[in-house]
């Protein structure tokens, strides 16, 4: 697995694969075999939340056994302190839920950051911050009616959609601009609370053909 990842690489990556795995469960170990499989059928990047039981342990597991190139960050990541557990256990982006501190941290450390925002003002600050790109959270509440209202001051700012964000769901947000998604329970169900792998794999199969299909005719979205 690569050993670094840049901002520049985090953005181009997601705007190429307009998709981004977050696993959030109570088991780390199941969490761990969640990403690997969503990354096994096609995903790149995967984010493991902070609020997973041994979610540190489940990165660095992760991290360790990825295919090449692929790339494990952590979610809901709020502190400095956060931040500096997050870098030793290898992870190589972070993401927030909101205008938090570990911003800062990350930015000064060269760890990409997927900033959380809802409103513009946020929006515009987490870039201010430093940020790679904005999550747009929680998506569902706007739709992506909201979301292109959002950016349309802002068409420099790359949004990922996340929240409530599905199979039937992702294409609406990806015309309204968004460089990518964040799937979540759409995504993984109960995998990561030591459910079955299997619909994961079918599920993440699903997503990532939908993606190929829709950069495959550029041509034919506004």
């Amino acid at each position: 697995m690569n050993t670094t990842l840049t901002s520049a690489a985090l953005l181009g990556g997601i705007s190429a694969t307009r998709l981004v795995a977050i696993v959030r469960g109570n088991d780390g170990g199941a969490a761990a075999r969640a990403a690997l499989a969503a990354l096994g059928e096609g995903f790149r990047f995967v984010e493991i939340a902070l609020t997973t039981p041994d979610a540190l342990g489940a990165i660095a597991a992760v991290r360790a056994a990825a295919p090449e190139g692929c790339y494990v960050g952590a979610g809901t990541v709020l502190t400095a302190h956060d931040v500096a557990d997050v870098a030793e256990a290898g992870g190589q982006f972070i993401v927030t839920p909101s205008l938090a501190s570990s911003i800062e941290e990350a930015v000064r450390l060269e760890l990409p950051v997927l900033a959380g925002a809802f409103t513009p003002s946020e929006s515009y600050e987490a870039m201010n911050r430093g940020a790679t790109a904005v999550k747009l959270f929680p998506a569902s509440v706007g739709g992506p009616g909201y979301l292109k209202a959002v950016r349309d001051p802002f068409p420099g700012i790359p949004f990922i959609a996340v929240g409530g964000v599905g199979l039937n769901e992702a294409e609406s947000y990806w015309d309204a601009g968004a460089v990518g998604v964040g799937l979540g329970g759409p995504l993984f169900g109960d995998a990561a609370s030591g459910g079955d792998l299997e619909p994961v794999r079918e599920r993440a199969r699903a997503f990532v053909e939908l993606a190929s299909g829709y950069a495959a005719v550029p041509a034919a979205r506004p």
